[in-house]
C-alpha cells in the first residue's frame, strides 16, 4: 500500500495529518496526486480510499479513547462532487 502513497504529501500515522502541511490527510495536494496516479482507475482509487479510511478510523478512534470518528468527508466523499 505504501507504493500507492508516494510523494511528499503522505499521512503521518496514527494522527492522519499531512507530513508537509499538517492538514487533515488527504490534503488538497494529496488528493491531486491520488487523482493523477489513479487516472483511468477510479475503482482502484475508491478501493484504496476505503482501505485507508478504515485504517484511519481505527487509529483515530483509538487515539480518542474509543469514541467513533466519521471520516467519510475526508476519504470517499471528495471523489463525488456535490449535486445541486
Amino acid at each position: 500500500m505504501t507504493g500507492a502513497l508516494s510523494g511528499r504529501h503522505t499521512p503521518l500515522r496514527p494522527i492522519w495529518l499531512c507530513r508537509v502541511d499538517a492538514r487533515p490527510w488527504p490534503c488538497g495536494e494529496a488528493k491531486l496526486a491520488l487523482l493523477a496516479r489513479y487516472d483511468g482507475d477510479r475503482t482502484g482509487l475508491v478501493v484504496l480510499l476505503a482501505r485507508l479510511s478504515a485504517e484511519a478510523t481505527e487509529h483515530l478512534t483509538q487515539l480518542d479513547c474509543g469514541r467513533q470518528v466519521d471520516l467519510t468527508d475526508r476519504f470517499p466523499a471528495w471523489l463525488h462532487p456535490p449535486t445541486d
